[in-house]
């Protein structure tokens, strides 16, 4: 059989490792001058020079922005249930109440119909996900948050280098979180960036980051041990240098495939976005657990569903959504499938995957 082709493959080589070696050897190993250098070089290259602050987790940082902004007890945000559960969980971890929308059925994004609806007297802010690295409707999004007078925030997670009308994801909120788990765009081992829209959040992520301290045992409030490392730091450095050359890679990837596969519906960019393909998901109406399964078992080709299990209806989150109907959000969970798109396939990897999934859907091979 055929070497198995993962869902994704972090990509840690010898650069990386030297630049570990570099940090331990100096004996500098907490928050120092490569989270600072990181924190500087992600801003410039990422986020159009926002002010940008290095966390421990990009849950940490979703979490952090929205103590930052004020969030909190009695407020209520709106998010999409269709995405990882982190999102909703930092906004219940403030003590405020996460509201679940429904999302449009082409970009999986929050549906901002959906999300005016949703609107309360208690609603302090919006926050899309740019799910699978396609960037939600932000147009629509910040003129509703004009409208109500709310707060607009981004969860970024899987959308290093997205863009939406020719500006970058992590741009248009309040503030944006971007992840750098090991299976994201780019990682730094662990992590999270949050870009901010004012010096005033950035300050305020800071210390709440560093246990509500900007000078060493000068305590302005009570904050969280939720710092970077320079090893961790030292590593994103690097992956930087190279995200942007992945990223036109798995583009590329998502094009042939989306050329050469039948019998299934395969992502579609909404008009003046740019979508990074964190995942490249397709859409199965019949027995998409079955060729998920077969994919992994006859062809050796791992796949994953993202999410089968939407926020509204998780144990640990559906007491926020009594009476909730979100059809689409349902279907999707019922229906999706993420292909492997990750930048290390090779030409003939990506002709397997199109043979294994042509043959498993339409019964015949490719």
């Amino acid at each position: 059989m055929s070497d198995f082709i993962p869902a994704a493959r972090p990509i840690i080589g010898d650069d990386e490792c030297s630049a570990v070696d570099r940090v331990i050897r100096s004996g500098m190993l907490a928050q120092g001058a490569e989270v600072a250098s990181f924190e500087k070089e992600f801003s410039e290259q990422l986020v159009d020079g926002r002010d940008v602050v290095a966390v421990n987790s990009g849950t940490s940082g979703l979490h952090l922005g929205l103590l930052a902004c004020g969030i909190g007890p009695g407020d209520e945000v709106i998010v999409p249930s269709f995405t990882f559960a982190a999102t909703a969980n930092s906004v219940a971890l403030t003590g405020a109440k996460p509201v679940f929308a429904d999302i449009d059925p082409v970009t999986y994004c929050i549906d901002p119909q959906s999300a005016a609806g949703a609107i309360t007297s208690r609603t302090k802010a919006i926050m899309p996900v740019h799910l699978y690295g396609h960037p939600a409707a932000m147009d629509q999004l910040a003129a509703l948050c004009r409208q109500h007078g709310l707060m607009l925030f981004e969860d970024a997670a899987q959308a290093h280098g997205a863009t939406f009308e020719g500006h970058p994801v992590g741009g248009f909120g309040s503030f944006a979180v971007f992840s750098l788990y090991p299976t994201k765009n780019m990682t730094s081992g662990e992590g999270g960036m949050v870009a901010c829209s004012t010096p005033q959040i950035a300050r305020k992520v800071r210390l709440l980051r560093n246990q509500g301290m900007e000078k060493q045992y000068e305590n302005e409030l009570i904050g969280f041990n939720a710092r970077m490392t320079d090893i961790h730091a030292a590593i994103g450095r690097v992956q930087l240098t190279k995200v942007a050359a992945w990223t036109k890679q798995r583009v590329a990837n998502a094009t042939f495939l989306s050329e050469n596969l039948r019998g299934v519906t395969v992502p579609t960019v909404a008009s003046g976005a740019r979508h990074v393909y964190h995942q490249y998901t397709i859409r199965v109406t019949q027995d998409r657990d079955r060729i998920g399964h077969a994919l992994r078992e006859e062809y050796n080709i791992g796949s994953g569903v993202y999410y089968p299990i939407p926020n509204h209806l998780l144990e640990s989150l559906r007491g926020f959504a009594a009476g909730i109907d979100l059809p689409e959000t349902n279907k999707a969970a019922t229906e999706v499938l993420s292909l492997p798109v990750h930048p290390s396939l090779t030409p003939g990897d990506l002709e397997r995957i199109v043979v294994a999934v042509n043959s498993l859907v339409n019964g015949r091979p490719a």
